[in-house]
């Protein structure tokens, strides 16, 4: 596999989540059921899309802290400052429901941000929206005020977020429609893959948005479309 540089991630950025999955169906089409998120999240900070490396942890706030509960945070801060970058953090709530206590508010979006983290993916609750670090984009599953007893259980290892399974250093991509995992042997081949769509997309969209549209021409502008390669 070509080794993926940073300007391949930021190029996929130009488009949004939606395109990307389209552009999927067409990569990597045994993929079309599965690696995206499959329930509405919560948008916080989110200007635009967001690609770059997972990082993932597991998170639980329901029970009393563990003893080493300081060791094991302080271990996965280091995990986030590391290598690869940029990245992502998916943090999956282990909590039954999900949701019972904040991770993340004011101050770990800022800490993130400033280890070149770019945003975050989690099922669990944040809180602090006004004060929430500029530039640090998110989804979530709620919004609540406490944060409870929560602590990191786990880094590094796969995580579950509605319907999205992922791993550490896998792709991902997202914006405020949700996320999608993308396989790093398709990454390059996505622009091209998108630049088709859109051309025949423009030729339904032109002939929909004319004052005289009609079935026969819809017909006429499909088959053009599929002319395009």
């Amino acid at each position: 596999m070509t080794e993926l540089l940073v300007s391949d991630l930021i190029k996929l950025q130009a488009w949004d989540t939606p395109t990307i999955c389209n552009a999927l169906d067409i990569a990597s089409p045994d993929r079309r059921s599965i690696g995206f998120t499959t329930k509405p999240l919560v948008p916080v900070g989110i200007n635009g899309s967001v690609c770059a490396y997972v990082k993932t942890a597991k998170i639980s706030g329901k029970n009393k802290q563990h003893t080493n509960a300081k060791e094991i945070r302080t271990a996965y801060y280091k995990y986030i400052a590391d290598k690869p970058k940029p990245s992502v953090v998916l943090i999956e709530d282990k909590d039954d429901p999900e949701g019972f206590g904040a991770f993340w508010g004011e101050v770990n979006s800022a800490i993130h941000l400033g280890l070149g983290v770019k945003g975050l993916i989690t099922n669990g609750v944040i809180r602090d929206l006004d004060q929430w670090a500029n530039g640090f984009s998110a989804l979530v599953g709620s919004i609540g005020p406490s944060h409870a007893y929560t602590q990191v259980l786990e880094y590094s290892t796969e995580v579950y977020i509605y319907g999205m399974k992922a791993n550490d250093s896998d792709i991902i991509h997202f914006d405020k429609h949700g996320a999608v995992i993308v396989p790093k042997e398709v990454v390059k081949q996505l622009p091209g893959i998108i630049e088709k769509q859109m051309n025949k997309e423009a030729v339904i969209l032109e002939a929909a948005r004319s004052p005289d549209f009609n079935f026969n021409k819809l017909l006429s502008a499909m088959k053009d479309a599929e002319e395009i390669h």
